[in-house]
């Protein structure tokens, strides 16, 4: 069952934007670079040292978990972004004198939905009527309390299980660099009973195959670096966006919810009196009231 309160972010097209990029600027990588095409100053990294470094099968299986990872994240950044606009919709008074009622709350609970349907589904629409729905039904503040915290929960439990593709790509990037290196130390170790090539050969071909594996390893931890860096961002700024929700149910709808107890609608004495007609509170515990 698909989330009522957030855009499902969709994985596989971004998979397929990564392959597509990836390979485009690898291919076009390793076409620049083939030899006589320019050299550097160094011998040590020509072109064709950087070539091994960076597209080698194992790094361009990074780059493709790399950027799938990425392109995910932006699309949790833009629906961050988007929930932010709930804040602006004014879905409740912004008078603090304002009060709510029992009997009010499906009303206001059906304007909430009808103000957010059009502009897709928001995290904050969805605790502010779950909020006014437990309110019509128990008349209680304290319980409006407690299903506030309760969605909440279920919010940010939402939240980390769509992370979980980001999370094993994180993962997977140095499980990746791990085998590239066990392939290249392979390379080396196979070559020990080679005793017929020349020493200076021999030593050329195991320390390119020593390259591989150090190779590797270096672009795979680089960029399980990096992307833990957005994983982490966009998960504080997930949370963030929740807390603020939350706080927003607090100080602008159970403050002002009237459970009955002590309060009573002066939608008749007010008028009379030529005052609005709202929702007045008495205190029934002062001594005046003790011997009524």
């Amino acid at each position: 069952m698909q989330p009522t309160n957030t855009k499902a972010v969709k994985e596989s097209p971004k998979l397929l934007i990564a392959l597509v990029l990836v390979s485009g600027i690898s291919i076009s990588l390793t076409s620049y670079c083939m030899p006589g095409q320019f050299s550097f100053s160094s011998d040590k990294w020509n072109q064709q040292r950087l070539l091994r470094l960076l597209l080698g099968p194992e790094q361009i299986i990074c780059y493709i978990a790399f950027t799938w990872a990425l392109l995910i994240l932006l699309a949790k950044k833009a629906e961050v972004i988007r929930q932010s606009e709930a804040f602006s919709l004014n879905f409740l008074s912004p008078d603090s004198s304002h009060r709510i009622l029992p009997e009010d709350a499906r009303l206001l609970q059906r304007k909430i939905s009808d103000q957010a349907k059009d502009k897709g589904p928001f995290i904050l629409a969805q605790l502010l009527e779950t909020a006014l729905n437990r309110f019509s039904v128990t008349k209680s503040s304290s319980d409006v309390v407690d299903a506030v915290k309760m969605q909440s929960d279920v919010v940010i439990d939402r939240m980390v299980t769509s992370m979980s593709t980001v999370n094993y790509l994180a993962w997977s990037l140095p499980a990746i660099g791990f085998l590239g290196t066990v392939r290249g130390l392979a390379g080396s170790l196979s070559m020990g009973g080679d005793t017929e090539k020349a020493i200076g050969s021999f030593i050329k071909e195991a320390t390119s195959h020593l390259n591989v594996a150090f190779d590797c390893t270096l672009v795979a931890l680089a960029l399980s670096i990096v992307l833990m860096f957005f994983l982490q961002a966009i998960q504080k700024d997930e949370e963030n966006l929740v807390l603020d929700c939350k706080q927003y149910c607090l100080d602008n709808l159970v403050g002002k919810l009237d459970d009955g107890h002590k309060t009573f609608s002066a939608n008749s004495t007010a008028n009379l009196s030529g005052e609005s007609a709202e929702s007045y509170q008495l205190d029934f515990t002062s001594e005046k009231y003790k011997e009524v």
